[in-house]
């Protein structure tokens, strides 16, 4: 028969967290979620575009000197390469520019990518697959206007007008 072994013990017993039901819904900044959505319409962006070489004739025209229906030149490859980088810088300008330029600038762009989005489906003979890259292009650019259009304003406070600067608070903590 075994017996118990008794000890005593100075540390604190260790208890196991009960598992919660629900989980924490933090808020999520709208500097984060506008470079969220317009990373993601970056994605769909460039691979609606590299999922096209994929379409039969596409790359035989490419090789003959034609995109839809423009010649392949350095005035259209500077064009393409602008109609990308936007977007791209976008997800900066999102996380960077002050909350006011930040709006307009996100209200703008996102209202000038709409036609522009919606011209590719111009022309191609793949509705289905244009028809869905373009309409999930087109919700992720209103998810932006929404975000832009609904950030919320906060009138200034009295205590951040009235608090002393870091200089002040320094010099009583010295004192």
């Amino acid at each position: 028969m075994d017996l118990p072994i008794l000890t005593t013990t100075t540390e604190p017993m260790m208890r196991t967290r009960q598992p919660t039901t629900t989980l924490e819904d933090q808020r999520i900044p709208v500097r984060a979620k506008l470079a969220a959505t317009w990373t993601s319409f970056m994605f769909l962006y460039a691979y609606v575009d590299i999922l096209n070489f994929f379409t039969p004739g596409v790359i035989k025209d490419i090789l003959e000197g034609k995109v839809f229906e423009f010649d392949l030149s350095q005035t259209f490859s500077t064009t393409a390469l602008t109609l990308v980088a936007i977007p791209i810088f976008m997800v900066v300008l999102s996380m960077t520019l002050p909350a006011q330029a930040n709006r307009i600038t996100n209200l703008t762009v996102a209202s000038l990518y709409v036609p522009v989005t919606a011209f590719n489906a111009v022309g191609e003979s793949w509705l289905y697959f244009y028809g869905l890259g373009i309409a999930l292009e087109l919700t992720l650019l209103a998810l932006i206007v929404r975000y832009a259009w609904t950030w919320s304003r906060t009138a200034p406070s009295a205590t951040v007008a009235t608090s002393p600067d870091r200089e002040t608070v320094r010099a009583q903590q010295q004192a």
